[in-house]
């Protein structure tokens, strides 16, 4: 029997393809997760700063302190951004990553069975 029998169909799901693009697509999902866990901390940083400052106010006045506040609080609001971009741009890459599993599932019938959701 040759390989070019029109009764030998070849496999729609290369079972090994399939499991490698997977486990490609989880180890990204976990760069993104630690991306989202770094956004996290890199935005709980200034906030806690702030909560420090809010706590001390009572022990210094705001107007003596100016040069050192204005600076202080522009730096929190750009590690805020900061972290809200990671945090945003980590759980829009968790999505795309899991629309590509799903996609792989859905063509591979096999590994429907395996992969959970």
């Amino acid at each position: 029997m040759s390989l070019n029998a029109p009764d030998v169909k070849p496999p729609d799901c290369p079972e090994s393809a399939a499991i490698g693009q997977v486990q490609l697509l989880l180890a990204e999902k976990r760069t993104s997760l630690a991306a989202l866990r770094t956004g996290i901390a890199v935005f709980a940083l200034p906030l806690s700063v702030l909560g420090l400052l809010v706590a001390t106010s009572k022990y210094y006045d705001a107007a003596e302190v100016l040069h050192f506040l204005l600076p202080l609080l522009a730096l929190s609001a750009a590690l805020a951004a900061l972290g809200a971009w990671l945090c945003v741009r980590a759980a829009l890459r968790l999505r795309h990553e899991d629309r590509l599993i799903r996609r792989i599932k859905a063509r591979c019938s096999s590994l429907a069975e395996l992969i959970e959701e």
